[in-house]
């Protein structure tokens, strides 16, 4: 593969493709899985909220109710049982002729029966202050105005219209929400059950009184149900009292301070920065926050984010997706590479094995006409032909055997015979063949082998180790041809767990660059093959494997006594 670039261009096309789709889809599902997460925080937050209001409302109607529930006469100065609650500033009474009166504040001989009855002269006092108080703000109109007649039920604190009200009579929204509109309905059907449960409880609480209560002496009244109202930002509770034909407002001033302190405190487990304010009747008010007992409107404050609850499902399953792609992507540029750097070395190799055999085969055929057709008369040159023949031959059939042994390597089949040998015996099975290759190139193959490592005994292939040390061989006697010394020393050594046999030259050597791929195969172009000494740069690669099949390595070695030495170590017995 003579262009690998377009296929790189191709992959990291394809690759941006994808991470790009994975990109705007993990962006769309972690923009979802946010909303998701903020829907659910808000519908948590709004299910206190409901849940507050519920509790508030609980804790208010009694208040309510019990004021409600006071008889008529129960509001004349000075009555025993008409002192202040814990959260009621004053009681009051409006009379028909708009005069002002308290049942905390007696005149006259009721003041002289309050003192008999142990009244404190300091809350008379008191109570004389706060209905004076009350007389410069109070206009009776007004709380006139606020209060139904006392045959007319009460309704919620609130004008409200229905969600289809509101929602018909304001502008749609585009990116309103459907849960938004389910949140509105349900905060109004909320809203319902519990102003239900104030009026139920408040007439309630007022007909048993009335049962409980004897009649008046002064003749029946018909006194209708407390309601809240403000005037101005005082909370009041009043109602409309006909008595003898006569209208009278009846009710008490409420210390909202102390009320809003004490409903917040019920509720701070749930929303910490609550707030109450005071909320008019406004006609089309929505109801989600406003309490059914008390003409309040309830501001919850920021939701909580609440403990950190970890990644989501959702985020674990882009963190694997990402990961399985980028592996996936890294996976598949390593395998192109390796694909194309094997289609390289493939070609180059087809281009050195052509190479190779090119020259041998010219000889051949040029040799064997040349002895057919009687051109050789002379004997000596005949001889000389016919050696030469058969020297290319034992080339071309150590290349056979090389390119066969690493085709047999690559599919798992190169499995030899093993057997436990001596290395004296191993040594002198291979030592022949050796020396004929050394001879062949003018070179002398020396054998050192000391009497103690020659005992050795070692589990091997021998036709493995013969092989590869050939190979050795082959190329000190290609590469190293033109040195002054021209041995070639085979040695033996022994370490605590294998045997080391040692083939060195005195060559050239072998430069850094060209040590770095020694092993590789296929290393050897072409050109390198025309360049250099013959071979198709398949024979050190081929050695390292037959040698690592055998539970050893080959490696090249730095020696001071040899411009090249390579060690092949296998596993002693």
């Amino acid at each position: 593969m003579n262009r690998p670039w377009p296929i790189a261009i191709v992959f990291t096309l394809a690759l941006a493709v994808v991470l790009a789709a994975l990109a705007w889809t993990s962006a769309t599902v972690l923009r979802l899985d946010a909303a998701e997460a903020l829907a659910r925080r808000e519908s948590a937050f709004e299910e206190n909220v409901r849940l507050a209001l519920w509790r508030m409302d609980s804790a208010a109607t009694p208040l309510v109710a019990q004021e409600g529930a006071r008889p008529f006469g129960a509001f004349r100065p000075f009555v025993a049982e008409g002192a202040p609650e814990c959260y009621v500033r004053l009681h009051f009474q409006v009379g028909p002729r708009g005069e002002l009166t308290s049942p905390q504040v007696p005149t006259g001989e009721a003041r002289e029966a309050a003192l008999a009855c142990d009244l404190a002269p300091e809350a008379l006092e008191k109570a004389s202050a706060r209905l004076a108080e009350l007389a410069d703000w109070l206009d009776p109109a007004v709380l006139a105005s606020l209060l139904p007649p006392p045959d007319e039920p009460i309704l919620p604190n609130v004008v409200i219209d229905t969600p289809a009200q509101r929602s018909a009579r304001r502008p749609s929204r585009i990116n309103q929400a459907a849960d938004e509109a389910q949140q509105e309905v349900r905060g109004f059907n909320e809203f319902k059950a519990r102003s239900s449960y104030v009026t139920q409880n408040n007439t309630g609480r007022l007909m048993q009184n009335a049962q409980a209560t004897p009649p008046a002496p002064d003749g029946a009244a018909i006194a209708g149900m407390m309601k809240p109202v403000w005037i101005g930002e005082r909370l009041l509770l009043g109602r409309r009292v006909i008595s003898n034909g006569e209208i009278y407002l009846q009710g008490c001033w409420l210390d909202w301070p102390s009320i809003e302190a004490w409903l917040a405190s019920l509720v701070r487990d749930l929303l910490p920065d609550v707030r109450l304010v005071p909320a008019p009747a406004v006609p089309g008010e929505e109801p989600a926050r406003l309490l059914a007992a008390l003409p309040v409107r309830l501001e919850p404050g920021e939701a909580p984010l609440g403990p950190d609850a970890g990644p989501s499902a959702l985020r674990l399953s882009l963190l694997v997706a990402w990961g399985c792609v980028l592996l996936a992507g890294m996976a598949v540029g390593v395998l192109l590479v390796g694909v194309v750097t094997l289609s390289e070395r493939r070609g180059a190799f087809v281009s050195a094995v052509t190479h190779e055999l090119r020259t041998p085969l010219t000889t051949f055929r040029m040799y064997a006409e040349m002895l057919a057709e009687g051109m050789v008369p002379d004997e000596r040159q005949r001889e000389h032909y016919l050696n030469t023949l058969r020297i290319e031959a034992e080339r071309l059939t150590h290349l056979v055997e090389n390119v066969l042994a690493y085709a047999r390597l690559e599919r798992g089949r190169a499995r030899g015979r093993v057997e436990v040998v001596a290395v004296d015996d191993l040594v002198a099975q291979v030592e022949g063949r050796l020396r004929s290759r050394a001879e062949q190139a003018n070179m002398a193959l020396v054998v050192e082998l000391d009497e103690r490592v020659a005992r050795i005994q070692v589990r091997t292939d021998a036709s493995a180790v013969e092989q590869v040390l050939f190979n050795l061989v082959d190329n000190a006697c290609k590469y190293a041809a033109t040195a002054a010394d021209r041995r070639i020393q085979l040695s033996a050594e022994s370490t605590d767990r294998c045997l080391e046999l040692r083939v060195g030259d005195h060559g050239p050597g072998i430069a850094l660059a060209q040590a770095r791929r020694l092993f590789r195969p296929f290393s050897k172009s072409a050109a390198d093959a025309a360049n250099t000494a013959p071979g198709v740069g398949l024979g050190l690669a081929l050695s390292r494997r037959l040698a690592r099949e055998m539970g050893g390595d080959l490696k090249l070695q730095p020696s001071p006594a040899f411009s090249t030495c390579f060690v092949l170590s296998i596993p002693a017995e």
